[in-house]
C-alpha cells in the first residue's frame, strides 16, 4: 500500500460506556464481594476496535448505535476525539446507549456483564445508510455484540463489494448459524473457539488439533488466540504457531480487541496473514499491561518498538 494511503475501515459494532469495578477477588455466585475502585469509560467492542484502529493510524468510520441518555453524547464525543468518523451512528430514541460491567482483579483476569441496549438494534436501517462505506473500505471489521443478522447482512453487502471481512466471534452466541461463519478470517479467543467446536480447548495442541472443525463452518482463515500462549495461525492451507510477547498483564479487557483491530490495519496494508498476526500480538500484548479498554489502546509508534525489540 502507498504509504501515503491510510488504511480504510469500516467497523460496525457496539458502543457501550463500561463501569470498570477492581477488586481483590471476583464473587462466587451468592458472594457480595467488596470492590477496590470504580471508573466510566467508553467502550463497547465496536468502539474499542474502532478506537484501536485509529490510534493505528487508519480511517476509520464507525456504524452502530446509541441511545437518547446522557452517556449518548460522551460516546459520540469520544469518537470524534480519536478521529472517527460517527456519521453512521444513529442515536435511538426511547432506549439506553448499551452499558458494560467489567470486573477486573489484579492478575488481569475479568468477568462482564452487558445490556446492550441500543447496540440491540444496529439493523437495516444502519446498514443502508452505511451501504457505501463498507463497500469502499479496505477490511469490514465486526463482533458479536450487535445482532447476528445484521453482522449476516453486513458482510454479505461486503462480500458483494469484494471486500474483506474480519469477525471478532465475541461474545461467543449459543448457536453460531452456518451463514456467520462464511467470512475471510475469523480471530476468536479460545474460549470462543471451543464454543465453535463443542470441545475443550486448553493447550496450543488442542487448538491445532480443532483446526479442521474451525476451518470446516466457514471461514478462509483463522487466528486463535491463547493469551501467554502465543497464538494459532491457519492461513487456508497450513497452521503456525504466533509466540507472545513477554508482558505483565494488568487487565486483559482490551487485548482482544486491540488484536483485531491490528490484524484489520495491517491487512488493509496488504501484509502478509503472518505479519498481521505479530503485529496485532504485539498490539493486544499492550492493551493487556494497561489499565481499562480504550484507555490502554497503543499507537503505532509503541507496537512497532515492542516488536522491534522481541
Amino acid at each position: 500500500m502507498d504509504e501515503k494511503r491510510r488504511a480504510k475501515i469500516a467497523v460496525l459494532g457496539s458502543i457501550n460506556m463500561d463501569l470498570m469495578i477492581r477488586s481483590a477477588k471476583l464473587p462466587l455466585p451468592g458472594e457480595t464481594v467488596i470492590a477496590e475502585t470504580k471508573v466510566e469509560n467508553p467502550g463497547g467492542k465496536g468502539a474499542n476496535q474502532a478506537v484501536a484502529a485509529a490510534r493505528m493510524g487508519a480511517e476509520v468510520k464507525m456504524i452502530g448505535c446509541v441511545g437518547d441518555d446522557s452517556f449518548a453524547e460522551e460516546l459520540l464525543q469520544n469518537l470524534t476525539a480519536e478521529g472517527i468518523d460517527t456519521r453512521y451512528v444513529t442515536r435511538k430514541t426511547n432506549t439506553t446507549s448499551g452499558v458494560a460491567v467489567v470486573m477486573v482483579v489484579a492478575s488481569g483476569e475479568n468477568a462482564i456483564l452487558v445490556v446492550p441496549g441500543a447496540n440491540g438494534l444496529v439493523g437495516s436501517v444502519e446498514l443502508e445508510q452505511a451501504r457505501q462505506v463498507i463497500c469502499d473500505s479496505d477490511v469490514l471489521l465486526m463482533q458479536l455484540e450487535v445482532p447476528v443478522e445484521t453482522v449476516i447482512a453486513a458482510a454479505a453487502i461486503a462480500r458483494e463489494a469484494g471486500v474483506p471481512v474480519i469477525l471478532d466471534p465475541a461474545p461467543a452466541p449459543a448457536h453460531f448459524p452456518a451463514e456467520l461463519l462464511d467470512v475471510d478470517l475469523i480471530c476468536p479467543n479460545q474460549s470462543e473457539a471451543a464454543a465453535l467446536t463443542g470441545k475443550p480447548l486448553a493447550a496450543l495442541e488442542d487448538v491445532i488439533a480443532a483446526i479442521p472443525a474451525l476451518a470446516e463452518q466457514g471461514p478462509r482463515q483463522i487466528l486463535v488466540t491463547m493469551a501467554n500462549q502465543g497464538a494459532v495461525l491457519f492461513d487456508g492451507e497450513s497452521v503456525e504457531i504466533i509466540p507472545p510477547f513477554p508482558i505483565q498483564a494488568i487487565d486483559s479487557t482490551a487485548a482482544g480487541d486491540a488484536f483485531a483491530a491490528g490484524l484489520a490495519v495491517k491487512l488493509s496494508e496488504q501484509a502478509t496473514l503472518r505479519e498481521a498476526a505479530l503485529f496485532a500480538s504485539a498490539a493486544g500484548a499492550i492493551a493487556a499491561s494497561g489499565a481499562g479498554a480504550q484507555t490502554a489502546m497503543p499507537d503505532r509508534e509503541q507496537i512497532e518498538t515492542l516488536i522491534t525489540k522481541q
